[in-house]
């Protein structure tokens, strides 16, 4: 299956997603062949009714004014998107989601289950984005690209080196089949495969990815990683400085959220320290 109905969510509030962030995720989707819809999440505050906090603090208008703020970025946003995604022959449609400020992750995840992928920029620690994140890989059922202009950006043109990490895990699986079709475009594909991370890792592990790939006209090379007592962040730090690669997919949160943030797994570990862009699967 080719990738053709993509969606770019972008982001309103506190502040509104670079449009650098935008021309990349344009460019990139471009070089896929695929078309592009964005959905812009316009805010709304709710506020209990408390006259005395609202005479003193003036709680009402402060939350009409950040939702006018975000209403503004959302058009402006969107007219940039429309411009940019014209212009290289991607657009799709430019929508505008209205939702509660502390509900409006679980509405962009309703939205992607119609999707073939979402794209998901970061930009600072309290945008938000990284709920948007969890929230629809565990709840749309579609696989997610995360990127951050400037710092792990996406490809513009053609796809270099792609990063297949493997654990034999079920999200590991549903990664590589998700992935196909960026996969097929790349002209390097390498499958990290970490040994001694976990105990149902072995040498050897890649063997049959390497079959499975192939039989799909993906010609994949397996690097055997010893972990060596280091976590497994240390590990795919190190690896992805030395290849440099375009991009890096993988199952996101193998185990469950809390479990990772507690023995500090790989998905949270990733999109603390994006270094490339993450296209995860779950």
């Amino acid at each position: 299956m080719a990738l053709n109905d993509i969606l770019l969510h972008i982001d309103s509030f506190p502040e509104p997603t670079p449009v650098a962030a935008i021309d990349e995720a344009v460019g990139f989707v471009a070089a896929l062949g695929g078309t592009l819809s964005a959905l812009a999440g316009q805010i709304e505050i709710p506020l209990q009714s408390n006259r005395v906090a609202d005479y003193l603090l003036h709680l009402s208008d402060m939350a009409h004014e950040q939702e006018a703020a975000s209403a503004a970025a959302c058009q402006a946003s969107l007219q940039h998107f429309r411009n940019k995604a014209e212009t290289a022959g991607v657009f799709g449609q430019a929508l505008i989601q209205k939702a509660d400020l502390y509900l409006s992750s679980d509405q962009v995840a309703l939205q992607v289950r119609t999707r073939d992928l979402c794209i998901i920029p970061l930009a600072g620690p309290y945008d938000g984005q990284m709920e948007v994140v969890e929230a629809v890989l565990f709840s749309s059922g579609r696989p997610v690209l995360v990127f951050r202009a400037g710092e792990a950006s996406l490809p513009k043109q053609t796809l270099g080196t792609v990063i297949l990490a493997w654990d034999g895990s079920r999200c590991a699986a549903r990664a590589m089949a998700d992935a196909l079709p960026i996969l097929k475009l790349a002209a390097n594909v390498r499958i990290l495969i970490i040994i001694d991370e976990k105990p149902s890792v072995s040498v050897g592990a890649g063997i049959d990815v390497v079959r499975h790939l192939k039989a799909h006209g993906v010609a994949a090379q397996v690097d055997e990683v010893g972990a060596d007592g280091r976590k497994i962040g240390a590990v795919l730090d190190a690896y992805l400085a030395e290849h440099s690669p375009e991009l890096l997919v993988m199952g996101g949160y193998g185990h469950t959220r809390l479990r990772e943030i507690i023995l500090g797994g790989a998905t949270e570990h990733m999109l603390g320290h994006p270094t490339t862009p993450i296209f995860l699967s779950h």
